[in-house]
């Protein structure tokens, strides 16, 4: 007999109540359509409360003295943090500057890592933007400081202490999770518009990857460890300064990396509150729709944010304890050379060249080739244009929306806590349920089943795409390395840049959102789903493979079934990533509870509807976070899942 061969399968008891719910849901659907539903009311009495709290904060600003040193002490320290940074990258100008990047590069990742620094540098001046660019990684700078001084000590109180880190949770998923638009109206009440806004909202999206990478590192040094210095009298000072700090420093160096990544993606936002930096560009091509000068400034920020990922991920590996008694670090020689010519580059740039301006005869604009490529798609491939966005609309959206608007409220949230029940258990049901409840609380359930259907139908379609993409590259590692650019592009593209495209090929529409959020989400499900299916023992396919079984029979019985845990994360992150583009996607029409959070920023009336939308968008991801995460984990319980449980046996050899 030949091995047996792993299937993994939904056990028979889950397959059966989630089709007595589907026949249950129909059944009621049919009867009570129409009936105990909730239309919107742009009046609900709960935004006028919060329009109340923003006239006592305008009619106190200046007079309350706990708002009066808030925010004055905010404010300055805020905007001394960037002015310093911002003064610094100014006074190195722009030799300086690329010669200290490329020498940084050369010495902590060598050849390769420095002349990717020094060529960064350099095309930004090249594209026209080094004012903006510099602008950029000054506002970048001052947020990831304050994000570090506040995320790394609470990260090791969280690695250190269960309680703690279960207490905070529910305010890091609130960080993350609501939408980085919906934090400008707040504090742009607050602090007014400019940079110290700008940083503060920045720092709030940044804080929590710091916090959660921080904890993982000091939980993740081996018990062992500690307990051996535990035993030799080591205090809890002790401990983390000598043991699990250096242990954990590789991972705490990720947590930067993440951080900065994160503020980066930020920049573009926090110029609609008057922040400098590049963001400012890529407004100005969104008011005049020129696709081609966004990707200019968008493309400045791929090559920020790739250097900058670069260049701490290899001092991640550089301070790993691994590598201890490793490759030797950069000789003496070397780091004295980098020094003389960074000095000699800023001197020349200060006393012989007008370093503080890039020289404008050197310059480089992608803008009119590929405003002329948008052009030529949206003339020439219109009926195909036209037929995705009918057909996505028609078949899709419009009727998920009709139904989730028409169906009665009780319904509807009776239906989703149920489904939670039969994917994760009883404790993500009752969160689901709670968030269901809160969403009915604040009034928002009309524009919130709007939101809802986008966010389905989006995540549908990244799926199908990364699933097919992600299939191709685990099968190929050609197809897999050119993907792979295109892919860090589209991850580190602002999602602002996405928006003209999607208009220029589908006008402004709720398809347009959802193409800009696929385009957004796609390529982590992709690199998961690549990742899940390269990671099936090889004699498990083997196995297979001898058995008789086909290329295809071998992808859906053996490959996905395995790689389904990774399939899990896939979704949940996809889930995330679109409903993160749920406020972008209201800027284009795609209406819902996005278009909500734009009306409360734009308009001083609308300011309370646009807060309590952000709360609803809040408590849609937790909602869909827990029960896509609870997914995943009943499946790691079931023993049913377990490769020893289920299998289908091959035939016996002839």
């Amino acid at each position: 007999m030949m091995s047996a061969i792993p299937r993994r399968r939904i056990p028979a008891t889950r397959r059966f109540w989630a089709v007595a719910l589907a026949i249950g849901a129909v059944a009621l659907y049919i009867a009570f359509a129409g009936q105990w539903t909730l239309p919107h009311n742009n009046d609900a009495p709960f935004f006028e409360r919060l329009n109340d709290f923003r006239a006592w904060i305008d009619a106190n600003r200046n007079s309350n003295p706990i708002l009066v040193v808030l925010i004055v002490g905010v404010r300055t320290a805020m905007g001394a943090l960037f002015t310093g940074y911002l003064g610094i990258l100014q006074v190195l100008t722009w030799p300086g500057l690329t010669v200290i990047a490329g020498g940084l590069g050369l010495l902590v990742g060598g050849r390769r890592l420095g002349g990717l620094l020094l060529s960064g540098f350099l095309s930004f001046g090249v594209l026209g933007l080094w004012d903006r660019s510099i602008e950029t990684l000054a506002m970048t700078f001052a947020a990831v400081t304050i994000s570090l001084l506040i995320g790394i000590p609470v990260g090791i109180q969280a690695g250190r202490s269960v309680r703690f880190y279960s207490a905070i949770r529910p305010i890091l998923d609130v960080m993350q999770i609501m939408p980085t638009y919906a934090y400008l109206a707040p504090f742009a009440l607050i602090f007014l518009i400019g940079p110290t806004t700008g940083a503060i909202v920045t720092l709030i999206y940044a804080i929590p990857p710091a916090v959660r990478i921080t904890a993982l590192g000091i939980r993740g040094v081996a018990p062992a460890t500690v307990e051996a210095a535990t035993s030799l009298g080591a205090t809890r000072r002790q401990l983390l300064a000598k043991v699990q700090l250096p242990m954990a420093r590789r991972t705490i160096v990720l947590g930067i990396n993440q951080t900065i990544m994160m503020a980066l993606s930020m920049v573009v936002i926090t110029a609609l509150v008057d922040t400098p930096g590049l963001g400012k560009n890529l407004i100005k091509a969104i008011q005049i729709s020129n696709v081609g000068v966004a990707f200019d400034a968008g493309l400045a920020i791929v090559i920020m944010a790739i250097m900058l990922d670069r260049l701490t991920t290899r001092a991640s590996e550089r301070v790993d304890p691994a590598r201890a008694g490793g490759a030797e670090g950069p000789s003496r020689q070397l780091r004295l050379a980098v020094l003389v010519a960074s000095v000699a580059a800023v001197l020349v740039g200060t006393f012989v060249i007008d370093g503080g301006q890039f020289p404008t005869t050197i310059g480089f604009s992608f803008r009119e080739p590929i405003n002329a490529a948008v052009s030529w798609v949206s003339l020439n491939l219109y009926f195909a244009t036209e037929w995705a966005k009918n057909a996505a609309t028609y078949g899709l959206i419009n009727p998920i929306q009709y139904t989730l608007t028409n169906a009665p409220w009780w319904l509807v949230g009776g239906v989703i806590s149920a489904l939670a029940v039969v994917v994760g258990g009883i404790r993500p049901a009752l969160i689901t349920a709670l968030c269901l409840l809160g969403i009915l609380g604040i009034q928002l359930w009309e524009h919130s089943m709007q939101t809802l259907t986008l966010v389905l139908v989006a995540t549908l379609l990244t799926l199908v795409i990364g699933l097919v993409l992600g299939i191709l590259s685990a099968r190929s590692d050609v197809f897999s390395a050119i993907l792979r650019p295109v892919l860090d592009a589209a991850q580190t593209m602002p999602a602002f840049v996405y928006l003209l495209p999607a208009v220029a090929l589908f006008g402004a529409t709720r398809f347009s959102g959802i193409v800009a959020a696929i385009i957004f989400a796609v390529p982590p499900v992709i690199r998961l789903v690549e990742i899940g299916i390269r990671t099936v023992p090889a004699t498990v396919r083997e196995a297979g493979v001898s058995a008789g079984a086909t290329a295809s029979q071998l992808l859906r019985k053996v490959e996905l079934p395995l790689a389904l845990p990774a399939l899990l994360v896939a979704t949940n992150q996809g889930i995330i990533l679109v409903l993160s583009m749920v406020v972008v996607g209201g800027l284009i029409g795609a209406g819902g509870l996005g278009y909500d959070v734009v009306a409360g920023f734009v308009r001083r009336d609308f300011f309370g509807e646009g807060l309590a939308a952000a709360f609803a968008i809040v408590l849609l991801g937790i909602m869909l976070d827990r029960i896509t995460q609870s997914a995943g984990s009943t499946r790691a319980r079931d023993p049913s899942a377990s490769a020893g449980d289920d299998t289908a046996t091959a035939p016996a050899a002839g």
